[in-house]
């Protein structure tokens, strides 16, 4: 596919982008930007959060990640399920009660101001870090098949990119977002199922061939009893259940736009019915995987050693003309979606939690003045860390891995606050707050570190310790020789968990006694 009509497909969709966020942005006011008046129908909400919450991260890495983890991914999602239900009945109660912008208004309300700038701080570097990895899987992509052709360096390229995204949302915000991601998740999804025809056409399957070659394949394998490896099934569920939890229900990028809905009702209604969909559509992209691989087998292709690599390999290279048309413009769709929300709630939580704005100043000139150069801040940073990741890419890791990694570190605190305010009535002693939120993914890594003793085994084999990890070697060395059965346990997904109960754990020893 020439790398010109690639070009000009995602102009057109920009173009699309733009028109959309002309419309919805006229007469738009400050109310607009951060909760969208409160009128978005909840059911446009609900199909937009599929872009939002999926992004190319799910797009690209998923699928290629079936040769290696199978479908264990679904434990983790199947997890996902009951994280909506504590999102559904228990947070957005609280949000809605308080009629909250921000959600970490609740922490200032529940233990103190520090607290609240604590928690949006953890939500801005959590936010940030896993926007920019989940950016830099699609930027790569095009840059592969589209800039690299055209002499464009990836510096440039994806400076474009970020000021595309800033150009329709800057004015709208969420008021837009809503309408937009409907859009991107409209086109994300129909991407998925026209590539899944285009194999099944090339494979010549039906419907029940296709079904009965995926349940019959080796990648398919979906649940895993091992309790010391880190698929096990309990492993993956409560990390799936508490990722949904954190990265969801205490996300202000994700909450942002549910708050958007009128009332309560809708906003429930919004995330029981997203909670269905995104199992759904989660199976799907790990039904791709599977058909990515048997293709390639079929036809002895090669797998790519970085298996992000592997379904646009396919798509451009060997699937045809029009299966890599429905893949640009679903990996744009992932592309725009996987940064542009996450602007709008930097600036938000930045403006409230750290300016002490409430978003409903009378001044409204004002307000949006100070609003845009937050929000270009924000995506001049966003660039940054982009263009960092390039540098420091290790690309033996898959970038599902390493959005999931970042996660368990960042959103522990966040975790371990809102649990100990909704289901205690501890107060803090708040100047140690940021203290025990900094220290908590500390100990968890260490803890993470000294469990994998084997992995560290193989660095210092391969002379590949730093100074950290040499010191978790000799400590590791130590509880090997003395622990020798609790050091086949693995962690995984369930350190988001861990942290959490780590921060718990050192809130409570802050605590004021009566």
């Amino acid at each position: 596919m020439s790398p010109i009509f690639i070009l000009i497909c995602i102009l057109g969709y920009f173009s699309l982008l733009l028109l959309i966020s002309k419309i919805t942005s006229k007469d738009a006011d400050n109310d607009s930007y951060f909760i969208g008046n409160r009128k978005s129908p909840w059911y446009l909400v609900a199909f937009g959060l599929i872009a939002d919450s999926l992004s190319g991260v799910t797009y690209i890495s998923v699928p290629g990640a079936v040769g290696k983890s199978q479908f264990s991914y679904m434990q983790l999602v199947l997890g996902y399920l009951f994280g909506y239900l504590v999102i559904s009945y228990v947070l957005l109660p609280i949000y809605y009660r308080m009629q909250l912008t921000s959600i970490y208004v609740y922490l200032r309300e529940r233990f103190g101001v520090t607290s609240q700038k604590t928690g949006s701080f953890f939500f801005l570097l959590s936010r940030l870090f896993g926007s920019a990895a989940r950016l830099y899987l699609a930027a790569i992509v095009m840059q592969t098949f589209l800039f690299n052709p055209l002499g464009i360096p990836f510096q440039l390229s994806v400076t474009i990119l970020i000021g595309l995204i800033l150009a329709y949302t800057y004015k709208g915000g969420i008021k837009t977002l809503v309408y937009t991601d409907t859009l991107q998740s409209l086109l994300l999804l129909m991407g998925l199922l026209l590539t899944i025809l285009f194999i099944m056409r090339d494979l010549d399957f039906g419907i029940i061939d296709t079904v009965q070659a995926i349940y019959q394949s080796e990648h398919s394998k979906m649940f895993f009893w091992d309790f010391r490896e880190t698929n096990f099934f309990v492993k993956q569920f409560l990390g799936g259940m508490f990722i949904a939890i954190a990265m969801t229900g205490l996300d202000q990028n994700m909450m942002q736009k549910n708050l958007s809905c009128p009332s309560l009702k809708d906003a429930q209604r919004n995330i029981n019915s997203f909670s269905i969909v995104v199992i759904l559509v989660n199976l799907l992209f790990l039904s791709l995987g599977v058909l990515l691989y048997i293709y390639s087998e079929k036809n002895n292709l090669s797998i790519p050693q970085i298996t992000d690599e592997l379904y646009p390999l396919l798509a451009f290279e060997h699937l045809g003309f029009w299966a890599g048309l429905v893949f640009i413009i679903g990996l744009s769709a992932a592309t725009f979606s996987s940064s542009d929300s996450v602007l709008t709630a930097l600036t938000t939580s930045f403006y409230i939690d750290f300016l002490k704005k409430d978003g409903q100043e009378k001044d409204e000139s004002q307000l949006k003045h100070t609003r845009y150069i937050i929000h270009f801040c924000f995506a001049v940073l966003l660039l940054l860390v982009i263009l960092g990741i390039k540098v420091l890419n290790d690309k033996n890791i898959a970038i599902i891995d390493l959005v999931f990694l970042l996660a368990g570190y960042t959103y522990g605190p966040l975790l371990g606050l809102f649990f100990l305010g909704i289901f205690t009535k501890v107060k803090l002693r708040e100047a140690w707050v940021p203290v025990v939120a900094v220290i908590s993914p500390l100990i968890g890594h260490s803890l993470k570190t000294i469990l994998n003793f084997p992995a560290l085994q193989t660095m210092y084999q391969e002379g590949n310790l730093g100074a950290f990890n040499s010191v978790m070697f000799n400590i590791g060395q130590w509880c090997n020789q003395t622990f020798e059965i609790s050091l086949n346990y693995r962690i995984g997904n369930e350190l988001i968990l861990i942290n959490g109960i780590i921060t718990v754990i050192g809130l409570l020893c802050i605590s004021k006694t009566k």
